[in-house]
């Protein structure tokens, strides 16, 4: 860093003396021009040779940096230690300074440059006490009463190397206070926390320990073993008796379904897939609600309709189960659907009908050479699994209305798992009428009728109602049709008043009656609706 530039050249008249801090008390050293220790040393000229110094006095007592004239760079700033030098009027005597610390301000040898050429001492003796600083109207002032100031810069050497002794930085300072202080708080926090947990534990145990009594929780007396059922379990009850599980296994496949017990000789209705993987040597087993199992043989079966009826030997007292009307229904009469889902037998699950007549569709594809069933069905949100396939479908009167048949599955059965979805509320039931009719044709006659009219639908007809072929034969000669006056290209849009959409539709409508009852068909014929009657034929099944 270049120096300082020189002052202003002083005033004429008689050269000021300067005097510089003398050397730290205890050090024994001298510089240069300096007289012997000891020594009176009168540094201070008389008043009358004084003049204005070359900068103002500094009421603060701040040494100067470097020689009179310009104030030169400040070196960096070290903080006082902490202790302070008591006032004399308080009665404390000035505190000593560390005799290991280093000279606060070393004299210089010599006046400095610009001085005027006066002589500068380092040190003055004023009545016996080292002077520190001279003001520049006045007697010097006694370097005693300069320690006894509270002013800590009194001591301070910007350009001593080492700190002042004790020197602490205020940051420091305080820090472990705080510390202290967090650290005691957070003691007394957990020491709380800890003081109520103990004390609760402590207050549990005590009471436990004065009531000695063991928790008794209120429970309904046990009712006699023969008390009236009400609702669905009345309806389980009564029905529980007649159901039966039946485990059906072949050549390539097994099954499991359910099915009811029709009369004491031992005709259980269920349905045709379920015994269907018997062929003509499986084996069918029967499981009745006791636990029984016994060998149960086909009596008969009919794809068309979904039904087959078995039938035990060897079991006595067997409870038929009570058949109901179908044509009674209404929808949202409650209903109760037991089976054996997923071979869990006896099981019981309600509802209600949510509607009526839905023509569906089972079985594979007839146009393949595929057994097709068509129903025209009661739907249920009775919950309808795999296994309750040919289990009874009851009213509130524990009689059957429908045998459970086929459910809607939120997949649509073509997993490896074979589609084995559970319930989503879509369960589908052959109306008891249509069942019991084709049961009783089974146990007489091993086979099943199926009404017929005599007329080939053309199923690929994308529009509204069921079309007649147009090709050769699509009207049979003599039939049940051709007598009604049908004839090819005629679209049937309803029967007996009941609209129909589609071919399929108009198959399920007719497999819904009897062979030889009247049908009233309305029709469209080159853009006119007419109505026409005719009795249906028969189709032997078998």
């Amino acid at each position: 860093m270049p120096p300082a530039p020189a002052g202003p050249p002083a005033p004429a008249g008689p050269p000021a003396p300067v005097t510089v801090p003398a050397a730290r008390a205890g050090s024994s050293s001298a510089g240069p021009g300096e007289p012997p220790a000891g020594a009176p040393r009168d540094v201070v000229a008389p008043p009358a040779q004084r003049t204005r110094p070359l900068h103002e006095p500094d009421h603060y007592s701040t040494p100067p940096y470097g020689n009179p004239g310009p104030w030169a760079p400040a070196p960096p700033v070290q903080h006082p230690g902490v202790p302070r030098v008591p006032f004399p009027q308080q009665g404390g005597a000035p505190g000593p300074v560390p005799a290991a610390a280093p000279p606060l301000n070393p004299p210089p040898a010599q006046a400095s440059p610009g001085s005027g050429g006066h002589e500068v001492h380092d040190a003055a003796t004023v009545a016996g006490v080292p002077a520190r600083h001279a003001p520049a109207d006045g007697p010097p002032v006694p370097s005693a009463a300069v320690d006894a100031a509270p002013d800590p810069w009194a001591r301070y050497d910007p350009w001593s190397p080492v700190p002042l002794a004790g020197a602490v930085p205020p940051e420091h300072r305080s820090a472990p206070v705080r510390r202290a202080g967090r650290g005691l708080a957070v003691g007394a926090v957990v020491l709380a926390l800890v003081s109520g947990g103990v004390g609760g534990f402590v207050g549990i145990h005590l009471d436990r320990q004065a009531r000695h009594t063991d928790v008794s929780l209120p429970q309904a007396p046990r009712e006699p073993a023969g008390r009236p059922a009400a609702g669905v379990a009345a309806i389980a009850a009564r029905a529980l008796p007649s159901v039966v599980t039946l485990h059906v296994s072949g050549d390539q496949e097994q099954d499991t379904g359910t099915g009811f017990v029709l009369d004491s000789e031992g005709h259980i209705l269920t349905n045709n897939h379920v015994v269907e993987p018997a062929g003509s040597d499986g084996e069918i087993e029967a499981t009745f609600d006791g636990g029984r199992t016994v060998r149960a043989e086909v009596v008969g079966r009919d794809s068309g309709y979904d039904l087959a009826v078995v039938k035990v030997t060897g079991v006595d007292g067997l409870t038929p189960m009570p058949l109901g009307n179908s044509d009674n229904v209404r929808v949202g009469d409650p209903v109760v659907a037991i089976g054996a889902p997923f071979d869990l037998a006896g099981t019981v699950t309600s509802g209600i009908i949510s509607a009526k007549n839905r023509p569906i569709t089972a079985g594979g594809d007839e146009s393949e050479g595929g057994e097709v069933s068509y129903v025209d069905a009661l739907q249920t949100d009775a919950p309808i699994n795999p296994g309750n396939s040919g289990g009874p479908l009851l009213d509130a009167e524990a009689r059957v209305v429908g045998v459970n048949s086929a459910m809607r599955a939120a997949d649509d059965g073509s997993s490896p798992e074979g589609g084995q979805a559970g319930s989503i509320g879509l369960g589908f039931a052959i109306p008891v009428n249509q069942a019991r009719r084709v049961a009783e044709e089974l146990i007489n006659t091993g086979h099943a009728t199926h009404p017929v009219i005599g007329i080939t639908l053309d199923m690929a007809y994308a529009g509204d109602g069921a079309r007649v072929g147009t090709g050769s034969g699509a009207v049979v000669a003599g039939g049940p049709g051709d007598r009604a006056g049908i004839e090819p290209g005629d679209v049937v849009t309803a029967v007996d008043g009941t609209a129909v959409h589609s071919g399929k539709e108009l198959i399920v409508r007719t497999r819904a009656h009897r062979p030889g009852d009247s049908l009233r068909l309305t029709l469209t014929r080159d853009g006119r609706s007419r109505t026409v009657t005719l009795v249906l034929g028969s189709s032997d099944s078998g």
